[in-house]
């Protein structure tokens, strides 16, 4: 592997923290939060997904279900990737009864959140540095 390979890993995690980054500097520019909401109690998440999954109907409404369970109430779709939820602060007293698969702050829909994909992506150059370096030491001892 080469030197080139690796810039190219630590790149694209670069890249992936980067656009993180831009993301959550977004979100916090589109959700604004009327006196009403403050007034009355309200708390607020996000939840997010490393694909467009929200862009099929059947995901969305599976998404919808779930977080229904804990009171959470959908208040706009963001992207194919974002939704945006609130309820009231009192709902936090029924999450002590809400099934054992049921976490009502999970903030990520699907396998792999982008922090393990930036995680992931670490590992991966670096094993490859790593197989590199064993690779030439070999060449080289021979």
């Amino acid at each position: 592997m080469s030197y080139g390979a690796i810039a190219a890993t630590t790149t694209a995690a670069s890249a992936a923290q980067h656009r993180q980054m831009l993301l959550e500097k977004e979100e916090e520019e589109m959700t604004q939060y009327t006196q009403d909401d403050l007034d009355n109690d309200w708390e607020f998440k996000i939840v997010r997904s490393n694909t467009t999954a929200f862009r099929k109907r059947e995901v969305l409404d599976k998404l919808l279900e779930e977080e229904a369970r804990a009171g959470w109430i959908m208040l706009e779709k963001l992207d194919d990737s974002r939704i945006r939820f609130k309820r009231p602060r009192r709902a936090r007293a029924q999450d002590a009864y809400l099934p054992p698969d049921v976490d009502p702050y999970h903030t990520h829909y699907g396998a792999i959140s982008s922090q393990q994909v930036i995680i992931l992506l670490t590992v991966v150059g670096l094993a490859l540095f790593l197989a590199l370096g064993a690779g030439m030491f070999v060449l080289v001892s021979r």
